[in-house]
């Protein structure tokens, strides 16, 4: 690719944004800068602190159960209170919480504060999330959503092999730094971010109401439950490159700096690839596109059975990095076109859910079976599993229109009654793909 058209590229996948997108961009970017209990959690416990797989494995069950707790209230309080106040809360909790984990020793403390600190650290994703949908156009939503998560890799890349050897060093410096980047993202939302929860519009003369959206409505539609459920498979593979391969890892003797090392391809893969596979896939089938993901994060990890140096981990990383890559836009895009405008903070709690029931469930199953089984046994389950969620993705997306997608409305059927589907051929919209600038993407 010339010079010239990199810098066509670029422009074309940047330009066109609000003010207010980048600035939410700026936070993600801070947040993940700081990342640091989740990813070197497990390793804090068994080698730091001398605990086992299965408490390491406990105390990571526990923040996604506080994840899963907090998912569904949280997206209550996005539609509720706004997306503005749920972010601070959310941010500013987990700043504090964050900074007390790095001092208790007791494991029942540890186990406790992480709970919380899982709560606080999922709260504010539903807001983020719903906040993005509000202000970006629906034919750009899944270049702004390949756009955010870029921002989220190219801060987990940077902060994984930075923490990675600040973990030698100490790991409670590498809490404290996170407290402080998580305190600034609730600042810089303070500052810079308005409120972008649509208002209701007013009802004309002699037309019905449209059906106001509930937790009861989410969890009657249908189609969107089942890519919930999809969306659980998924995150219990992806879960263990964060709790089960760093043990793994260490059992063979590899340090924190190497996992950091390995861990960092996934980002700093998303971080080269994100935009221009983005550009690629805007075209191409969603339907096809799931399915290849879901294979690609199976086998991917299913991999690592066979890997022994440090460069074949590394290149296991790589291979479900690129399930990543197409999955996120993709299923991002398929969340808001079957969530209506004034649920989205309900829809989007539950769809964030489905990841905090993965951090939950992964930890609980990746500890217990390497315990007693090893690690070859879990690598295998993980090809299983991916297995089943590709042929789950290929019964989801039967029944949706092609070509462009339908976002669903606030009228009629619009939170599905049961199928979802029903409702996403509302008021048709573009919502699909990321961009050539004729023909505009969404998600």
């Amino acid at each position: 690719m010339s010079t010239s058209s990199l810098r066509r590229a670029v422009h074309e996948s940047v330009s066109g944004l609000p003010r207010a997108f980048w600035w939410l961009w700026t936070s993600t970017l801070v947040n993940r800068l700081g990342a640091f209990v989740a990813t070197f959690m497990a390793l804090y416990l068994t080698i730091e602190r001398g605990y086992s797989a299965s408490f390491a494995g406990l105390v990571a069950a526990l923040y996604g159960l506080g994840g899963a707790v907090a998912s569904i209230g949280a997206g209550v309080l996005t539609d509720r209170l706004g997306r503005r106040p749920t972010m601070l809360a959310a941010q500013s909790s987990t700043a504090v919480l964050v900074a007390v984990l790095a001092f208790v020793e007791h494991p029942v403390a540890i186990a406790g504060v992480a709970l919380l600190v899982g709560m606080a650290a999922s709260a504010s994703r539903p807001a983020v999330q719903a906040m993005m949908a509000d202000i970006v156009a629906p034919e750009d939503r899944v270049r702004a959503f390949s756009l955010n998560y870029w921002a989220i890799n190219l801060g987990f890349a940077l902060s994984s092999i930075g923490a990675g050897f600040i973990a030698e060093y100490s790991y409670r410096a590498g809490f404290l730094i996170e407290a402080v980047m998580t305190m600034a993202c609730a600042v810089l939302v303070f500052v810079k971010l308005p409120e972008s929860r649509p208002d209701q519009a007013p009802t004309a003369a002699g037309s019905t109401a449209a059906p106001s959206v509930h937790l009861g409505t989410v969890l009657r539609d249908g189609r969107f439950m089942a890519l919930v459920g999809l969306s659980v498979l998924i995150g219990l593979i992806f879960q263990q490159g964060s709790v089960a391969l760093p043990v793994a890892m260490g059992a063979d003797g590899f340090s924190s700096g190497d996992f950091g090392l390995a861990i960092g391809v996934n980002g700093v893969l998303i971080v080269v690839l994100q935009i221009p596979v983005t550009r690629f896939i805007a075209r191409r089938d969603p339907r096809m596109l799931l399915v290849v993901s879901a294979l690609l994060a199976g086998y991917g990890f299913g991999l690592t059975a066979f890997a022994g140096s440090l460069a074949l981990y590394a290149l296991t990383v790589a291979v479900w990095t690129l399930a990543e890559v197409v999955n996120a836009p993709v299923q991002m895009g398929l969340v808001v076109r079957l969530s209506p405008t004034h649920g989205r903070g309900r829809y989007q709690g539950v769809y964030s859910l489905s990841w905090s029931v993965g951090s939950l469930a992964a930890p609980l199953i990746g500890g217990r079976v390497i315990d007693e089984y090893g690690a070859a046994w879990l690598w295998g389950g993980c090809a299983a599993v991916g297995t089943v969620a590709a042929v789950g993705y290929w019964g989801l997306m039967r029944g949706l229109p092609e070509g462009p997608e339908a976002e669903t409305t606030d009228s009629g059927d619009e939170a599905g009654t049961g199928s979802g589907g029903e409702a996403a051929k509302a008021k048709p919209k573009t919502v699909s793909g990321p961009p050539e600038r004729d023909a505009q993407p969404a998600g």
